[in-house]
């Protein structure tokens, strides 16, 4: 992590990012708050997290988007549509504004598709492969750090000081988002020239179908997010009917996540160097296994510890699978692989929330964390035995190390401004060769 860290370039994005994530975790807990005084609903509330993740179904088309424009001035111009978009806020003074929540919470949604598909892609150009696990692993502790306290923050601002007050300090936040990732000096690939639509769409999809490691870590993601949504009810029955602690509770296992979640995030590169990316994810789900499963046991000091584990898990699995779509894929399909990647595992958690809000109505929790914990062993289980570094090695390139940074070179592209066509390109062809020959 030292190495990236040394990287003007990378700890711009580093800083930048985090402002950004500042900015919208204080946000969006607060949006549901903010809707829930004015209505005094909590069915008002929950949308509000409803229209925060209905964006993720236009994920494809915002990855064309990202693929097919320059990635840096992408970031800033997001970063300050987004502020223009909160600022709206100022406007909301009773229940005849409540649509301006939903709204404002929808268009969010919809600027982070553009924001992560666009910083992987930035990555890309700015680190060697060798030291994408570890920018990965940098920015997943900032984030996850991050995270531990800006809802409190944002919360607490709405609370002292009302909805005006939170919207500037967030509209302020984006800005300076703005002009630090503005201030990146890179040279980005070319963007690529415009195909059919149809093709265009597809295309993410069908990289990752055609690269087996990406297929695999996503077909095993997308089946344990498919349960690991249960979570984020089950947790409210731990703590209530496990610990006989109050609901308020949740905010204390918050945060002993985030503790977690930075531990993992100092192991994730090292660990990434000595299994490889694809068994990192392995380690993550197994880890969300162990970390369930403890979850059952009704003693403080186990949940504590169990919280510590879960929030190392999320920062491995999202380590290991960002960086295997890196790797694996070209410059130039960064955005539409990233959004496709995504969509595959969202869409399953999604429903397994709501799913899970069922279910706990009917099986006690226990049995729903159990269940949790044997559907993501198994999945650890699969990947951990099909994906080991010698079976699935990360792709050379054709540049030298130092062409890009973490090397003794300033860009992010070999010379002339133009990426390597290592494996990964090699993939893309092969991608739009299927696609030509089916018609």
């Amino acid at each position: 992590m030292a190495t990236v860290l040394a990287h003007s370039g990378f700890r711009r994005l580093l800083i930048g990012q985090s402002f950004s994530n500042l900015a919208d975790t204080a946000l969006y807990l607060s949006l549901g708050i903010w809707a829930k005084d004015l209505t005094g609903s909590n069915s008002a509330a929950g949308a509000i997290f409803l229209a925060l993740m209905v964006p993720v179904l236009f994920a494809p088309a915002a990855g064309i988007v990202v693929d097919r424009v320059r990635r840096r001035p992408l970031l800033v111009l997001t970063n300050l549509l987004t502020s223009l978009v909160v600022l709206s806020l100022l406007l909301v003074r009773s229940t005849d504004q409540l649509w301006i929540l939903y709204t404002v919470a929808f268009l969010y949604g919809c600027s982070a598709l553009f924001i992560v598909a666009a910083r992987s892609a930035m990555l890309k150009e700015l680190v060697s492969d060798e030291n994408l696990a570890p920018a990965n692993a940098a920015l997943q502790t900032a984030s996850q750090g991050i995270r531990v306290l800006s809802p409190l923050l944002g919360a607490g601002l709405y609370a002292a000081f009302g909805g005006t007050a939170l919207a500037l300090f967030v509209v302020a936040l984006f800005v300076v988002a703005a002009a630090i990732l503005g201030s990146i000096r890179v040279n980005e690939t070319e963007p690529e020239p415009r195909v059919p639509f149809r093709r265009d769409f597809l295309a993410g999809f069908q990289h990752i179908r055609s690269v087996p490691l990406l297929l695999r870590v996503t077909l095993a993601g997308a089946a344990a997010w498919a349960v690991l949504g249960f979570f984020e009810t089950v947790i409210f029955a731990v703590i209530e009917s496990g610990l006989h602690r109050s609901p308020s509770f949740f905010g204390l296992i918050t945060s002993i996540q985030g503790v977690g979640a930075v531990l993992g995030g100092l192991m994730a590169g090292r660990l990434s160097r000595r299994v490889g990316d694809g068994r990192l994810v392995a380690l993550g789900l197994a880890a969300f296994g162990v970390g369930n499963l403890a979850l059952a046991i009704p003693s403080l000091e186990v949940v504590v510890a169990a919280s510590v584990v879960n929030g190392a898990a999320m920062v491995w699995f999202v380590v290991g699978f960002t960086t295997a779509m890196q790797v694996h894929t070209a410059t130039r399909m960064q955005g539409r692989v990233n959004s496709a990647s995504n969509m595959f595992i969202l869409i399953p958690n999604t429903v397994s929330i709501a799913l899970g809000a069922t279910l706990i109505t009917v099986f006690d929790y226990r049995a729903l964390l159990a269940a949790t914990a044997v559907v993501t062993l198994a999945c650890a289980i699969a990947l951990w035995r099909g994906t080991s570094i010698t079976s699935y090695p990360r792709p050379p390139r054709q540049e030298p190390d130092d062409a890009r940074p973490g090397g003794d070179g300033s860009s992010g592209v070999a010379p002339g401004g133009r990426e390597s066509r290592g494996a990964g390109h090699i993939h893309q062809d092969r991608v739009e060769f299927s696609e030509d020959a089916r018609g």
